[in-house]
């Protein structure tokens, strides 16, 4: 039998009981038993696989949906980690990210101020809370990190956001078009309710962040954070943050 845990996290039952069904769904050919085990630590889904085929269904979750490190000693400095905010912390002006290490200790990937400033305010003394607020950097956003310094002895990890986190924020930026980030719905969740409140004339294209998170990226002249009062009456489990050019524009004044 083999464990894994899957690079997503599940707040309830709910989302539970469709990544069961999904997962079954992909492997419902092979010779296998797939178990959603519940969540482990910090609400990361675990999972068993067992049968003759967990080899091919291992390499397909590694592929297509990830797992976490779980254990410190499976990071290396500059190794690319996807994770999540777990904090937007004003006082040591930095953000922890969670990115499922938890084995001896739960340990959270620490991005300074500094490194913010440097990445995506070209160098400019701003705030944490002008840049987490112009780039929508808030708690449970999925974010892809680079370790760029970690000590499993001490057990800390220190991060800069990775390239590609870095080139996804530019071109949503120079798109000049508004983008609403969903938290905790899924794809057909949110196709539904577009369409039954005939959003989805608003509403581009749909950007996979993770299995439950997603950036609705908005028509030019439409304003995402109007859509939120909308969408949000048929979607009240879920998070919404508003990505606007516009925003980010004020910091580089």
């Amino acid at each position: 039998m083999t464990t894994l845990t899957l690079l997503v996290k599940a707040s309830n039952g709910g989302q539970l009981k469709k990544i069961d069904d999904m997962l079954k769904s992909e492997f419902e050919n092979l010779d296998l038993e797939v178990k959603v085990l519940g969540n482990s630590v910090n609400r990361w889904v675990q999972v068993s696989l067992s049968g003759e085929d967990e080899v091919i269904a291992t390499s397909y979750i590694n592929k297509n949906i990830g797992t976490c490190p779980v254990n410190i000693k499976n990071v290396d400095k500059f190794s690319v980690l996807r994770g999540y905010i777990s904090k937007v912390d004003a006082d040591k002006q930095e953000l922890k990210v969670d990115v499922g290490v938890f084995e001896p200790n739960i340990i959270q990937a620490t991005i300074p101020l500094a490194y913010l400033q440097a990445q995506l305010a070209d160098g400019k003394k701003v705030d944490l809370k002008k840049i987490s607020e112009g780039y929508g950097l808030q708690v449970s956003l999925p974010l892809s990190i680079k370790i760029t310094s970690l000590n499993d002895k001490d057990e800390w990890l220190q991060a800069e956001l990775s390239t590609a986190q870095i080139e996804k924020t530019r071109l949503w930026h120079q798109s000049l078009l508004d983008r609403l980030i969903v938290l905790g719905s899924s794809i057909s969740e949110i196709e539904n309710v577009l369409e039954r409140t005939r959003l989805n004339r608003d509403v581009i294209s749909t950007e996979t962040l993770g299995l439950f998170e997603h950036a609705l990226t908005c028509k030019l002249g439409t304003d995402a954070a109007g859509l939120i009062p909308k969408i949000g009456r048929y979607m009240k489990n879920s998070t919404f943050i508003v990505f606007s050019p516009k925003k980010l524009d004020r910091i580089y004044r």
